[in-house]
């Protein structure tokens, strides 16, 4: 009798330590999902003062050249197009993830980062032109906010392509975990953000700065 009411004992603890398992996971998985949310809406109000500043002092170029006057717009179109096609592979990464497939979303996922760090490159080449021109970030109050919105999302996208590194060993040493799904979408979420970001700095900076 004693030994039954132990056994019925051991189970009833055993459930109450996993409903609470359970429970603390979920709770878990939710401060991770608001964290997340947080640092992106941080990050909206980031570069919403960036643009507002660059709006505001984009005449002020104190006799100088203009940024509109110093854009290459093919240049940037072209780091328009290989950041967009970043995003892409991105999407297929995630669509191999959620498919099991490791060896097919690794290879995406290097895609993705090659074309990261293309993006990068191409950016760099382009404040390095621009400051051996006598363009640096001294020039004016324009050019200043120029190069720190400018920068600020190339630093993001830098910090982007750290993040896929140490996803791709753990995806080696691990393989496909609930956790590395969830991170991975993070990280996706974080790179379309880029992306919508990009298309402002294409849009209000580069384009109409050059129309």
């Amino acid at each position: 009798m004693r030994s039954g009411n132990l056994n019925n004992y051991r189970q009833v603890n055993s459930l109450m330590t996993n409903t609470i398992a359970i429970e603390n996971h979920h709770a878990a998985d939710e401060r991770d999902v608001f964290g997340f949310w947080i640092y992106i809406l941080t990050d909206c109000i980031l570069f919403s003062c960036l643009f507002a500043t660059y709006v505001v002092l984009r005449k002020n170029i104190y006799g100088g050249l203009s940024v509109g006057d110093l854009t290459n717009l093919p240049y940037v179109l072209l780091e328009t197009i290989v950041l967009l096609a970043s995003s892409f592979t991105y999407g297929l990464t995630i669509l191999a993830l959620y498919r099991n497939a490791l060896n097919r979303m690794m290879w995406w996922l290097a895609a993705t980062f090659l074309l990261g760090f293309a993006f990068v490159g191409l950016e760099y080449t382009e404040f390095f032109n621009l400051v051996q021109e006598g363009h640096g970030w001294q020039g004016s109050a324009a050019l200043s906010a120029f190069f720190t919105l400018v920068a600020t999302h190339g630093l993001h996208v830098a910090f982007g392509l750290l993040a896929m590194i140490v996803l791709m060993i753990q995806l080696y040493l691990f393989g496909i975990t609930s956790a590395m799904k969830r991170r991975l979408t993070y990280l996706g979420i974080f790179w379309a953000f880029l992306d919508i970001i990009w298309i402002f700095v294409f849009t209000i900076v580069y384009l109409m700065g050059a129309i």
